[in-house]
Order: C-alpha cells, then structure tokens, then sequence
C-alpha cells in the first residue's frame, strides 16, 4: 500500500500498477488491510466469490433504492463511463486503471459518453467565446 493508494501486480499480466485511490476507497483498503481473510487468499477485500460480491452490491442497491441490477461489471462499467470518463480523465488513465494493456480495450466505454462531447464542445465554445 503506498501513502495514496496502492502498489500491486497485474494477474493477467504480470505487470507492475501504481493505482492513486480516491479518499473513501482508500479507507476501505486500509480497514481490510489487515483482514485475515484477506490475507489468507492474497485479495484486497474479503470477497469470497463474483456471485457473493454481486449478492453484496444488490443490497447495496437496495437500501439506496437504486433501480437497477447492480454487479460488479455494473459497477466497473459505471466507474469507467460516468465516475472517470464523463469527468474528463483521459481514457489512456481509464484504460491504465482497469487494467486494460491496448487502449482499445477501454474505447467501448468511451462510446458510451456521447453527452461528454456535447459537454465538452459547449466548454469549448465558452473558450473561444462562440455559441453552438
């Protein structure tokens, strides 16, 4: 773990990341960081499958009354579009996060934004004081 975030391997890959966390992700990694579960079976949280995460994040969905079936690909998806992309982070930063080596493994996420370059064209027009 460094000050920031984490220093960890790739699985597919093998490769080295150096991965900034957010302030709230970063506390959780903190408070599992310990977990003997963790620990035990080399994992960042105490996770024991996909179906058990996904079984924990439609609780989630459920006590914020979030309509939709919530999984964990949901949530990396929703992560890399509307958290990373739709805020202006380089889809070069998006794809290094996911773990993606190809950029083009990530430009499926990047179609998906289509109202950030309406946004972004109208931030441009402000610049170059022009009207759309």
């Amino acid at each position: 773990m460094m000050a920031n975030g984490l220093q960890l391997l790739e699985k597919k890959t093998g490769s080295a990341i150096r991965l900034p966390l957010l302030p709230l992700a970063l506390e959780i990694m903190i408070k599992y960081d310990k977990d003997p579960i963790c620990i035990e079976r080399g994992f960042l949280l105490p996770v024991l499958s996909n179906q058990k995460m996904n079984s924990y994040l439609k609780e989630i969905a459920d006590a914020c009354n979030i309509r939709k079936n919530l999984t964990f690909h949901i949530a990396r998806h929703t992560f890399a579009t509307t958290i990373t992309l739709s805020n202006g982070v380089p889809i070069e930063t998006v794809s290094k996060m996911l773990g993606h080596k190809p950029v083009k493994q990530t430009q499926h996420y990047a179609k998906i934004v289509d109202i950030k370059i309406s946004q972004d064209m109208q931030e441009l027009c402000k610049k170059l004081k022009m009207s759309l």
